[in-house]
Order: C-alpha cells, then sequence, then structure tokens
C-alpha cells in the first residue's frame, strides 16, 4: 500500500499482533471457537475409540467419527448464526 492512501479497514491494521487480533474475532463470533473446539474434542475421542472398535470396520468408523464432528461444527455455527439473529434484530432498540 503506498504512503499517500488511506487504509481501508483502518480498525484491522492498527491490532499488531496476530494473537490479539485473533482474541478480538473470537469475542465477536464467540461460536466459530466453540465450533473448532467441539470438532477437536470429537476427532480426539474417535482416535482414542478406534483402539477399542470391536470388529467394526476401520472404514465404517471412520465415517461415523466425521459424521459427529461435522454435525457439531454445523450445529455450532447455526447456534452462533442464530445468537447474532437475535442479537442484532430483537435486541436492538427500536429507532
Amino acid at each position: 500500500m503506498s504512503s499517500g492512501q488511506d487504509p481501508v479497514f483502518r480498525e484491522y491494521e492498527t491490532d499488531s499482533s496476530q494473537t490479539s487480533k485473533l482474541l478480538r474475532k473470537f469475542k465477536e463470533t464467540p461460536f466459530v471457537p466453540i465450533g473448532m473446539a467441539g470438532f477437536v474434542a470429537v476427532v480426539g475421542y474417535g482416535l482414542y475409540r478406534l483402539k477399542h472398535r470391536g470388529n467394526m470396520k476401520m472404514s465404517l468408523h471412520l465415517i461415523h467419527m466425521r459424521v459427529a464432528a461435522q454435525g457439531f461444527v454445523v450445529g455450532a455455527l447455526t447456534c452462533g448464526v442464530l445468537y447474532s439473529m437475535f442479537r442484532e434484530h430483537l435486541l436492538k432498540p427500536k429507532e
């Protein structure tokens, strides 16, 4: 960016560290880190259960694990969208 131009997204360029940007983004959308943590938890549990799957085929176990992880992430994102709609439309004071 040349020095003669004003930055387009000034609030994004004022933060100097990646950590502060990440924390600000998590505060704006709290259900994204919840979805990410749930995904990691489901995958971790699935990998733990991989040893004790009995006579279940590996492909079937991996399919179940993938569906559970995707379901948790989609559910968390859906809750996030509903929460943001609630916050913007119902809690917003009428003008």
